[in-house]
């Protein structure tokens, strides 16, 4: 008995989370979440020039073999 009300009351608490977590989450970006954006993309930018720079780099060793 006390195992199935154990059972109901885990699965109450999932189906709450979760509606918790959906009613949460709206399409308005606060200050936060935008300089979170802005810190990824110079990230991948960042992580972009280096990738650039590093086949230049193979390009150039690879000529000077050549």
């Amino acid at each position: 008995m006390r195992s199935e009300w154990l059972k109901k009351l885990a699965l109450m608490l999932v189906i709450g989370m979760t509606a918790f977590g959906v009613v949460a989450c709206d399409n308005d970006e606060g200050p936060a979440e935008e300089a979170g954006e802005s810190v990824d993309d110079a990230m991948d930018n960042a992580g972009d020039s280096m990738e650039d720079a590093g086949e230049d780099i193979q390009d150039a060793a690879e000529d000077a073999q050549n």
